[in-house]
């Protein structure tokens, strides 16, 4: 199979900006079966309120990411909202499962996309946001939307 250049983003997480501070981000491969890799190459994909979380065993698993069943896949489609694995280094996997443990923090898939043919993940270490940060970003969005169409009428 010859391996495409470039990356393109299937799916992005935004309420995961809206809920959460990313502190630090981490891509990973994931386990797929081929009708999932077809549904997610036709925009099939949902990544609202997933997670990730580390097993007994030293598995990293994403839950709660919703891949529609590929409408020609009949017999091969996997269940839709099954656990995914996640490839990464086993390094890498413990230090995930340190900042997880910390209070407060969560692992949170922030988007999915094609690198070089390959479906990848890109993971955030985030730290819950409480309502007064909420409300916070999004008076920092709209006063930033504001100047911006302050800028554009005077030029």
């Amino acid at each position: 199979m010859a391996k495409s250049g470039g990356v393109k983003t299937a799916a992005q997480n935004r309420k995961a900006f809206h809920d959460y501070f990313v502190e630090d981000r981490y891509e990973a491969g994931i386990e797929l079966a081929g009708t999932e890799v077809k549904s997610i190459r036709g925009g099939q994909l949902n990544l609202k309120d997933s997670y990730c979380a580390v097993t007994k065993e030293g598995e990293l698993m994403v839950y709660n990411m919703h891949i529609s069943p590929y409408d020609k896949g009949n017999i091969f489609n996997r269940d839709p909202d099954r656990p995914k694995r996640l490839l990464m280094h086993k390094r890498e996997i413990r230090k995930l499962h340190e900042a997880q443990k910390l209070d407060g923090y969560a692992l949170i898939p922030l988007s999915v996309y094609f690198k070089n043919g390959l479906v990848k993940v890109e993971l955030g270490v985030c730290k819950g946001k409480k309502n007064y940060d909420k409300r916070q970003s999004i008076a920092e969005r709209d006063a930033k939307r504001e100047m911006d169409r302050a800028r554009k009428e005077r030029y």
